[in-house]
């Protein structure tokens, strides 16, 4: 099989915090039954540590601390080291050495106009003044998707203008230089409930300096307290009254968790989530009920990721050789790809033997 033709996926989190059930039913659980799917001939999933210290620079600490976080939550949800490649974005050097060559490649204007990077420097109050490593991370993931050469990037929508901008690297690149990078395709989550989960206070995302957030590491305890205490219909004041479920985020998590199947274990009186829905907009059904239902679904999903969690969290030195050898073998893919661009750009000096060659006659046809 050509190396071209393979179909390769890249995908990864930043390392600043504990995964949430946001990042599970946006990716997670996704990554796990393309991971399955034997549909890939090689899946890389990144813990970007390098981008999180873009916005993390003066507390490499909790980029420390947050690696092996996201990595027990990567193989507490079922993602699997002999089937996925997981490592550390640092430890392939060779990608800040392809971000620096595609730097070329990009104008600053360019960059300023990229949606995505305007959001997030508008969020993190950078307008002012920000670092040119945060501000060129669009270039960096160019450089994490193209090392290995991925065909495929699962991203939600916010991403898109992301993708595109890798996208006009490589074509760049290939029409200056010669075709030595794969353009990738976008993959978009197929579940528009999955899209973004709101926070359980109803505001739009789920974040951890909101404190707003549902972990996957989190006890059946502490889920269950924030399930309970969750914001709902604002004017849904009694029972009897009728409810909104539109933005309600109890009915959104729903949407995001609940199957069918769910009932019969769990509410036998309704047959599927549209009958909940029909009661509470018409009234008689109260938020405490559906809550409760809301509650055993959402554990039901999370008792085998904290049961796998527990046992990995009994071997952590086990956990750091995955990810050692994962690095391992991810910076051997990626120095193939280094080398592949590097020869295209006509800087791999002491390996072209016809340099050499012709360099030696030119210099000894002058003597």
């Amino acid at each position: 099989m050509e190396e071209t033709k393979k179909k390769i996926i890249l995908t990864g989190d930043r390392p600043t915090g504990r995964l949430h059930v946001g990042h599970y039913v946006g990716s997670l659980k996704r990554r796990v039954e393309l991971q399955n799917s034997g549909e890939f001939d090689d899946i890389f999933i990144m813990i970007a540590d390098a981008q999180a210290l873009t916005d993390n620079a003066d507390n490499p600490e909790k980029v420390r601390q947050n690696i092996i976080e996201v990595a027990l939550d990567y193989l507490s949800c079922g993602l699997d080291p002999a089937k996925s490649t997981l490592f550390i974005q640092s430890q392939v050097p060779e990608l800040t050495e392809l971000s620096f060559y595609y730097m070329n490649l990009v104008t600053v204007s360019r960059l300023q106009r990229n949606p995505t990077v305007k959001n997030e420097i508008k969020m993190r109050n950078f307008e002012a003044n920000i670092p040119v490593g945060f501000f060129t991370y669009p270039i960096s993931q160019a450089a994490d998707i193209t090392a290995f050469k991925a065909t495929t990037v699962p991203v939600g929508e916010d991403q898109l203008p992301m993708i595109e901008q890798t996208r006009e690297i490589v074509r760049s690149f290939n029409r200056i230089y010669g075709e030595a990078l794969v353009e990738p395709d976008v993959l978009l989550p197929d579940n528009k409930a999955c899209l973004r989960l709101p926070g359980i206070d109803g505001k739009a995302k789920m974040s951890k300096s909101l404190n707003n957030c549902i972990y996957l590491s989190d006890s059946e305890d502490e889920v269950k307290k924030k399930i309970m205490s969750m914001f709902t219909d604002p004017n849904h004041l009694r029972v009897e009254d009728p409810g909104c479920v539109e933005g309600n985020p109890v009915f959104i998590y729903l949407d995001a968790f609940c199957r069918d199947e769910h009932f019969e274990k769990f509410w036998p009186e309704y047959k599927n989530l549209d009958e909940v829905k029909a009661h509470y907009m018409r009234g008689g059904l109260g938020d405490v009920k559906v809550k409760r239902f809301l509650n055993n679904v959402v554990q039901s999903e999370l008792e085998p990721i904290r049961a796998r969690r527990k046992e990995y969290e009994k071997n952590i030195p086990e956990v750091y050789r995955i990810l050692q050898e994962g690095s391992i073998r991810a910076e051997k893919v990626a120095a193939q790809t280094l080398a592949d661009v590097k020869a295209a750009m006509k800087i791999n000096y002491f390996d072209d033997q016809e340099l050499i060659q012709s360099q030696a006659e030119r210099f000894g046809e002058n003597k």
